[in-house]
């Protein structure tokens, strides 16, 4: 009581002063700004007050140091996904490192992949490479005008060189610069020919196409072509494709070499495809007629190469695939058959050989790990004056199974048997037995 009557008393006696002192206004004013800065200081203290009580009901957040381990380690993840160009595209690294176990008869040639039972028996061959593994790159490229997109594609093998491994060298197989449109795709590349895209399913037989020399038309060759996407609905449709390949030409051995000089080593075939399709329900249906056609250029005169081909795809059920191809013509070596392509005569004349052949595949998956391959092909070829040594029939069949140990692991087993039946000579047999590991990547 004593306390307020002094303050009253004080605050009197300095009202009363008012009136005649300046000074004292001045400090009533001070007091006034002290009094507001009280007030926002007593705000501020109960709102952290009320942060800290909130943040005691969550958990803590992690330490500095630990945030930062975590986002160092992530940017290590990307780096180790991302590989970086001078266009700044993005890079993908693809392909399967392949080990092979195999043995061969007698009448392997002392080869690997032995493409023709040969006449004379020497020694059988066992051995192990790792020649068959493939390494690839896919490009991811900029957008085209129209919608478009450019994209590509380069693969490589270690076929070429020796069956020595301190002897293998990188060897091209596929390479694909792709521009695409919805309903267009114009590519230049390297590839099969645009008339013979499939073949069967093996790891015994990569470095070159499975069947080669026995109904599998495959050389892989520089080529341009163009698609055209026809839709019927979502799940049928037409696509036509035509284009130019290189066909590389050969000479056969047993021809006068008086003529070799003459030899046109590479000329273009001009080929197309049509593939009808239809799918739905786990089914699916193509079927494909194509054709192709050159001029082989010898010893001053040309001999044509015209090549008929149908091939298909019949998949009635998700565990059954049925697959094919089938040709007729005559002068087909530049495609990757049998490299018998003509005869020359002394005096001149060419003579082409005619030509038939195909092969076929039944693959079953009884299983999500497991899966069996059956196959086999021919080719048949005829033609005047063909030389003792020249083949008249290749037959070629094998099964395998390929088994997932995890999910781009395989095992595969394959056991194969070559007939091939010279023109004079009789009939050679050669078997292959081939063990494969492959690791996709």
């Amino acid at each position: 009581m004593l306390t307020r009557l002094v303050y009253l008393s004080i605050a009197f006696a300095l009202l009363s002063h008012a009136q005649t002192s300046p000074e004292l206004t001045k400090a009533l004013e001070r007091l006034d700004k002290l009094e507001k800065q009280n007030q926002d200081l007593t705000a501020e203290i109960q709102q952290l007050r009320a942060e800290l009580q909130g943040s005691a009901a969550s958990p803590p957040a992690a330490p500095l140091t630990e945030r930062m381990d975590v986002q160092e380690a992530r940017t290590a993840e990307l780096a180790q996904s991302k590989m970086d160009t001078s266009q700044r595209m993005p890079i993908t690294l693809t392909g399967m490192l392949l080990f092979n176990a195999f043995h061969n008869g007698k009448s392997g040639g002392g080869l690997q992949e032995p493409i023709t039972a040969r006449l004379a028996p020497g020694a059988a061959l066992s051995g192990a490479t790792f020649r068959q593994t493939v390494l690839g790159l896919k490009f991811n490229g900029p957008d085209l005008p129209g919608g478009g997109k450019a994209s590509g594609s380069f693969y490589m093998d270690f076929w070429a060189g020796t069956s020595s491994p301190e002897n293998n060298l990188l060897h091209i197989r596929l390479a694909t610069v792709d521009f695409a449109w919805k309903n267009t795709t114009i590519t230049v590349g390297q590839d099969k020919p645009i008339m013979s895209p499939r073949e069967p399913t093996t790891l015994a037989q990569v470095g070159i196409a499975p069947l080669t020399g026995a109904g599998n038309l495959w050389n892989w060759e520089p080529q341009a072509r163009i698609e055209q996407r026809i839709h019927f609905g979502e799940s049928a449709g037409v696509r036509v494709q035509a284009g130019v390949y290189q066909s590389e030409e050969v000479y056969p051995g047993a021809a006068p070499t008086a003529f070799a000089a003459s030899l046109e080593r590479a000329r273009p075939a001009y080929q197309g495809r049509l593939l009808f399709y239809k799918s739905g329900n786990g089914r699916r249906f193509e079927i494909a007629p194509g054709f192709s056609f050159s001029q082989s250029h010898v010893a001053g005169t040309s001999a044509a190469s015209q090549v008929q081909t149908l091939d298909w795809l019949v998949q009635p059920h998700r565990f059954i695939e049925i697959t094919g191809a089938a040709f007729h013509g005559r002068n087909a070596a530049g495609l990757g058959s049998l490299r018998q392509p003509f005869t020359v005569l002394p005096s001149g004349a060419v003579l082409p050989i005619r030509v038939n052949g195909g092969w076929g595949q039944i693959a079953l998956f009884p299983g999500a790990r497991l899966s069996a391959h059956i196959f086999g092909g021919l080719e048949a070829d005829r033609g005047p004056a063909m030389p003792a040594n020249y083949v008249s029939t290749n037959v070629s069949y094998a099964g395998n199974l390929i088994y997932k140990l995890a999910p781009n692991v395989l095992a595969a087993l394959e056991l194969s048997q070559l007939r091939t039946t010279y023109t004079s000579l009789g009939t050679r047999l050669n078997n292959h037995y081939d063990l494969a590991i492959a690791y996709l990547f």
